[in-house]
């Protein structure tokens, strides 16, 4: 196994958002890493002609962040030694640059296998981490039997 040091998790929180801290900590358990969780809260970029306030919104940072505390607590209860970070911003190009500010070894991310127009109109976030990121990214296909067998193996 590779030696992954420093792993990110990035978590959209949806409901399998506890099953990839679980396989991030089994990860970083291996490696006796730090695991890094990470929420983005997606702001649009002020290019896009969109009537939301383009500013960061501190109480949806707060709420997150209360969120992910809680995930850690249920999860990893001790196991490893965590850090959280959540910003508000853009996820595909911000999950990039804090796995770079932190020289993450590697990123664990879940992706919702979107194709067709579903994928065309909203795009990937993990498809875009990949090709921009400048460590080794493990995506989870959420919902499928890769997460199922994630879960089995003690998540």
């Amino acid at each position: 196994m590779s030696n992954f040091n420093k792993i990110l998790c990035a978590l959209d929180f949806d409901k399998n958002c506890e099953t990839l801290v679980g396989v991030a900590r089994r990860l970083c358990e291996g490696n006796r890493g730090q695991l890094h969780l990470l929420h983005v809260a997606r702001v649009p970029p002020p290019d896009q002609d969109v009537p939301l306030p383009l500013a960061d919104d501190p109480r949806w940072e707060e709420i997150a962040r209360k969120h992910l505390e809680a995930i850690a607590h249920k999860v990893l209860d001790g196991s490893v030694p965590w850090e959280l970070h959540v910003s508000s911003g853009v996820p595909e190009r911000d999950i990039v640059h804090m796995a770079d500010r932190l020289s993450i070894d590697l990123i664990v991310m879940g992706t919702h296998g979107r194709t067709g127009i579903s994928h065309l109109v909203l795009g990937s976030v993990a498809e875009e981490v990949i090709r921009k990121a400048n460590c080794a990214v493990l995506t989870l296909r959420t919902g499928r039997a890769l997460l199922q067998a994630a879960t089995d193996s003690g998540g």
